[in-house]
This record gives C-alpha cells, sequence and structure tokens, in this order.
C-alpha cells in the first residue's frame, strides 16, 4: 500500500468532487490517501511524507487556481523524486472541438512550463457551470463563455460536463503506475 497526497485548488467544488472521486477509487486499491483542499493545507504537510502525489486543478477564464502553480513550484523537487499527476477541470475539455481542447491541453503546458514539472501521468476533464453559485458578473461572463463553448446559457440550472469513466481510467492508470513504480 502506497501513501498518496492528493491536492486541489476548486472554484465551486467539482475539482473537489473529481479529487474525492479519485480517492475513492485509490483507496479501493488498498492506498493510503490523503486529500487536501489546496485553500486549507498546512505547512506541516510535506509532499515528502508521501509516496506519491497528485495535483488538480480548475481552470477559469484560462487561469489555474491561483495557489496551484505556486505550490507545484515550491515542491518540485519532491515532486520529483515520486510518482505524479495532474488533472484538470475546463469548459474547454467539456466539448468535441479540436481547438478548445487544444486550449485546454495549453493551460497545462503553461503550468508545466512555469512549474519546471514534469508529471507522470496527465488528465483533462470537462468541469461545471455552477450558475447558482456565481455572482451576477461571473455568471454573465460564464454565460457568454458557455454559449460558444456549449451552449448551456440556461442561468436558473447547473451543468456538470465531468465524464466519470474518464476520471476512474486515469485514477486507475495512477494507481497502477504507483503500485509499479513503489512495489506495492
Amino acid at each position: 500500500m502506497a501513501s498518496v497526497l492528493v491536492v486541489y485548488g476548486t472554484g465551486e467544488g467539482q475539482t473537489a468532487t473529481v479529487a474525492e472521486r479519485i480517492t475513492a477509487t485509490l483507496e479501493d486499491r488498498g492506498h493510503d490517501v490523503t486529500t487536501i483542499d489546496i485553500e486549507s493545507i498546512s505547512d506541516d504537510v510535506s509532499i515528502d511524507s508521501f509516496d506519491a502525489a497528485l495535483i488538480g486543478s480548475s481552470i477559469h477564464v484560462g487561469k489555474h487556481h491561483s495557489a496551484i502553480p505556486e505550490f507545484v513550484a515550491s515542491n518540485r523537487k519532491a515532486l520529483h523524486s515520486r510518482p505524479t499527476a495532474f488533472f484538470q477541470l475546463s469548459l474547454s475539455s467539456a466539448v468535441d472541438d479540436e481547438k478548445r481542447r487544444a486550449d485546454a491541453a495549453s493551460y497545462v503546458d503553461g503550468l508545466l512550463e512555469e512549474t519546471d514539472w514534469h508529471p507522470d501521468r496527465i488528465g483533462l476533464f470537462g468541469g461545471a457551470l455552477r450558475y447558482s453559485k456565481y455572482g451576477f458578473l461571473k455568471r454573465l461572463l460564464m454565460k457568454r463563455i458557455a454559449k460558444d463553448a456549449t451552449g448551456d446559457v440556461d442561468t436558473s440550472r447547473d451543468y456538470e460536463y465531468t465524464d466519470w469513466d474518464e476520471v476512474d481510467a486515469f485514477a486507475a492508470d495512477f494507481a497502477a503506475f504507483v503500485e509499479s513504480r513503489t512495489g506495492d
């Protein structure tokens, strides 16, 4: 059994839900998983205390959660010395449009270039539109973005685009990779 740290940054909660699903998959395979929202991570949490690490972030208006790049950069050495993965949620990954999917990949590329991190596995997942959690201005902005991306502009409801089979497959693949690297 490997010890795995899952750290995520979320805006309205979909990334937290994905992190919980990944955690459940890893635990089902017998791993000891610690899952932490980047907003509540304490200084006493050290990646060096874990056999593997998985980092996740939502994308909002082309940007990762603000604390994720800093966390990755400040832990780069520890991340390079163990199995790691990164997952990202965005509307760009939710649609079957090559340009938008390329945009989603470019967000990851920018983060990895900025932080000089090279995770072993990367997962790109559709996120969610949480109109019910947005303030007035953000709701207008997200409606405009959604009009072109998904067409889902009814702000009286929320939309979820996460493909849970993809999330499960990503988590299982990472678990198998960790097991092959750690002998667990």
